[in-house]
């Protein structure tokens, strides 16, 4: 397996793990405010999602500046239950896996028209590692608000994920 793959299965592990862990607590954590990037739990998973939905469409041939106008709306789609999170991610993640399985070469290039910097070449695989990056950003904003709620987050490292990989896949890769 390829290291931006193989980085974008750490990518929705780590948010099953932090939706897990968030499962666990009192339904009110997702919606409680607190001081910081964001203003609630359901804010910031908002935004992980809407960004990562972005990405997947520019990565399915929509224009930057056309998939960023349509994950704008998303931004303030808050979700009432960490079920409901879960659930669109889930849904996300399988569009992704299918797209990946039918990618030939994660190094091509496209141009990616960014409306804020300017035209370059990008590599799909720079895309997809991004993505994953700005995850790993955001949930560690959640787990500081988690904490500034009072609970304990749970560990989501690529280093973690290491180890909770099923060993057939070691073996695969």
């Amino acid at each position: 397996m390829n290291h931006p793959v193989q980085m974008f299965h750490y990518h929705i592990w780590a948010n099953q793990a932090i939706l897990g862990r968030i499962k666990e607590l009192p339904s009110s954590v997702l919606s409680q405010e607190v001081n910081s990037s964001f203003s609630t739990i359901a804010h910031a998973l908002t935004h992980i999602y809407a960004v990562d939905k972005m990405w997947y469409l520019i990565l399915t041939g929509t224009g930057m500046r056309e998939a960023l106008q349509t994950c704008i709306a998303l931004n303030e789609t808050i979700l009432s239950s960490v079920d409901e999170y879960a659930a669109i991610f889930d849904q996300l993640a399988e569009q992704f896996r299918e797209w990946l399985q039918v990618q030939v070469d994660l190094e091509q290039s496209i141009l990616l028209d960014n409306p804020f910097n300017g035209i370059r070449q990008t590599r799909l695989s720079e895309m997809v590692l991004h993505l994953v990056n700005h995850g790993t950003y955001h949930r560690g904003n959640i787990s500081t608000m988690l904490r500034q709620l009072g609970h304990a987050s749970t560990m989501n490292d690529y280093f973690l994920f290491w180890y909770q990989e099923p060993a057939s896949s070691q073996r695969n890769a």
